[in-house]
């Protein structure tokens, strides 16, 4: 599968799927990368691995016009799968839609626990934090029109520590992240699901 990659921030995410393609834990390949934000060192991550990588300013542009260009260079680069890997936009309708089933989304808790508009970044294991909870993790899932709210295709759990931050509880996360998403990724190649209702079921 290609696959192409939308992302705001550092880009580890990105690196994970890159080097699990490079190291044959998976048959597909990123073919293009689009940030929203203009200084994503994951820009720079995928100009060194020959990537081509673009920033998409959504200035005066509505949340329509500005995915019916994604979809433009997604098209271009006949894309299959998309992923969103720390993209801290929300999609239209228009881009789910056209990639119904074929978006992915990296979320650093366990949904359904967690999610929705606000949580992103450390604000999600402060959150946890602040809630008590004895462990924490990440999913990876379908996108729906509903902000963290599509079907889970895989979840990685992680201990939280009594003295956890939420800089530290992130940082034992993420290679977690990593994992699930190429253990996502890997599973939609092979074909090995269906998808009923809100459940991910394994064939």
């Amino acid at each position: 599968m290609n696959i192409g990659v939308l992302v705001s921030g550092r880009g580890t995410n990105l690196q994970a799927i890159i080097d699990a393609s490079k190291d044959g834990k998976i048959k597909s390949r990123v073919v293009v990368v689009i940030s929203n934000k203009k200084d994503a060192y994951a820009l720079l991550r995928a100009e060194k691995e020959g990537i081509p990588a673009f920033f998409l300013s959504s200035k005066n542009k509505t949340p329509e016009e500005y995915d019916k260009e994604i979809i433009g260079i997604f098209e271009n680069y006949k894309v299959d799968l998309v992923v969103l890997a720390g993209y801290l936009k929300i999609l239209s309708g228009v881009l789910i839609e056209r990639y119904k089933d074929r978006i992915i989304n990296i979320h650093p808790a366990l949904l359904p626990s967690f999610g929705g508009k606000g949580f992103y970044g450390e604000n999600v294991h402060r959150a946890v934090l602040d809630a008590g909870c004895r462990v924490s993790g990440c999913t990876v899932h379908f996108v729906r029109l509903e902000i963290d709210k599509g079907p889970i295709i895989v979840q990685k759990c992680v201990e939280v520590l009594d003295n956890d931050t939420p800089e530290t509880l992130a940082e034992r996360i993420l290679p977690h992240e990593h994992q699930a998403l190429v253990e996502a990724i890997k599973i939609i190649e092979e074909g090995r699901y269906k998808i009923e209702g809100m459940r991910v079921k394994r064939i």
